[in-house]
């Protein structure tokens, strides 16, 4: 008995040191962020990323901590944890005007770089504990050109996630999880409205908005296994909604000709929701090769309007077009998943990936701080065992977007053409 409680205190110092080196391997990356289909970014993992995110009902590694916790109590009873890094590349945008070439514009290049972390505790009494570190929201877009940098001359918004899950193996075949979701975001806004191109300000020459907010609040997420037969797994997750009050400071500047009026420098807070989404697959085994196809639907419906709020109202003054709120009306959006892994011996994995995102952004309210498209997914990995503790692989998916023409009341008549994403992931899987 006593050796049992040794074994055990053991265990949790061992787990908590290694809690506390993937926080600081994500804390290093933690300023990097980028889009996906609307701006939630659904791999977030080694396993994910080379299976397009059809990685709910078949996770065999510690990553099943954030994309399924009921799984975590198949897995093999020791610690287990990965380690990962992706590399996210954002090409160039084009904007194609049908008024005017002066404004057409192209958004800037980026490539990010995001650690992510996932561990997975032995079992004690039929329950698993887990940890994930995660950034399953994010947006950066940056634009220079005088029409297009009138809205998002910079936008951002950098989204971490903290999540410790637990899990509960009720019967051989059934298992159900959940967790608390620590959600910290980081939102940066800056544009610039110049006469020309925009006389609508007139007399003004230009007007300019600068902001910076955080915020920190909790959610959660549940989810249920059932496996009918060994080889077949039926899994359903879910992850609440986010209500964000993004609070910090706020700067306003207008020039008439060379000449500076007031500006203001003070409180600014904007609210934003990370929706919640539901998620539904299944995964089979055919000896080697497992097949899986899933289904999420991102909630977007909930995020209604952009509407910055200031220390004071500026309805009526020079910073008016600052204090109103922009309408955005997304719909909910559908996701649909195919992955297929195969074993090819005890040593060599690969795995495949595709899926096809629906955009939550309709044409009427659809601006350069976004210009997202329905989007096809492709994606491949290689993982090799080193040893019976000891996993590496590499993962690669590309998003690929499509044109879209959009004229609306926003200001946009024209054409959306290039963008789309590469992510690049490495990864190490050990045991303890």
């Amino acid at each position: 008995m006593a050796n049992r409680g040794h074994k055990i205190s053991q265990s949790i110092r061992t787990g908590s040191r290694l809690v506390l080196q993937s926080l600081l391997l994500v804390a290093v990356g933690a300023h990097s962020q980028a889009e996906a289909s609307g701006f939630r970014i659904a791999n977030q993992s080694l396993g994910a990323v080379g299976l397009s995110g059809a990685h709910v009902a078949f996770t065999p590694g510690p990553d099943a901590s954030s994309y399924n916790p009921a799984n975590m109590t198949w897995l093999a009873d020791q610690w287990l944890l990965e380690t990962s890094l992706t590399l996210l590349t954002l090409p160039s945008i084009t904007y194609t005007d049908n008024r005017s070439a002066a404004l057409n514009g192209s958004s800037d290049s980026e490539v990010f770089f995001m650690p992510l972390a996932h561990l997975v505790s032995p079992e004690y009494n039929d329950f698993r504990f887990g940890f994930s570190l995660t950034y399953p929201y994010g947006l950066a877009k940056q634009w220079s050109q005088p029409f297009p940098k009138a809205s998002a001359e910079q936008f951002s918004l950098l989204n971490v996630e903290a999540n410790p899950t637990v899990a509960y193996q009720v019967n051989p075949w059934l298992s159900v999880g959940g967790g608390i979701r620590v959600v910290y975001a980081k939102g940066e806004v800056d544009n610039e409205v110049l006469n020309p191109p925009f006389p609508t300000i007139d007399p003004l020459t230009s007007l300019s908005r600068s902001a910076d907010a955080d915020d920190t609040q909790l959610g959660y997420n549940l989810a249920l296994s059932v496996r009918p037969l060994d080889q077949w797994t039926l899994a359903a997750t879910y992850r609440s909604e986010v209500d964000l009050n993004l609070s910090g400071t706020g700067d306003l500047k207008a020039f008439l000709g060379a000449m500076p009026l007031p500006p203001y420098s003070g409180p600014s807070s904007i609210d934003i929701t990370l929706p919640a989404v539901l998620s539904l697959a299944t995964a089979y085994s055919f000896d080697r090769l497992t097949v899986e196809l899933g289904w999420d639907r991102t909630f977007w419906s909930s995020f209604k309007e952009l509407d910055f709020q200031f220390g004071q109202n500026f309805l009526g003054t020079p910073f008016d077009p600052f204090d109103r709120a922009v309408a955005k009306n997304w719909q909910d959006s559908d996701a649909y998943r195919l992955g297929l892994t195969y074993a090819w011996n005890d040593r060599w994995t690969t795995t495949l990936g595709f899926a096809y995102e629906e955009t939550p952004v309709p044409a009427e309210t659809l601006g350069f701080e976004l210009p997202d498209t329905n989007a096809r997914v492709y994606s491949a990995g290689l993982r090799y065992r080193w040893s019976s503790a000891t996993e590496v692989g590499f993962s690669y998916m590309y998003h690929r977007t499509r044109s879209r023409s959009v004229t609306n009341d926003a200001g946009i008549d024209g054409t959306f053409t290039d963008g789309g994403a590469h992510a690049a992931t490495i990864g190490l899987v050990t045991a303890f």
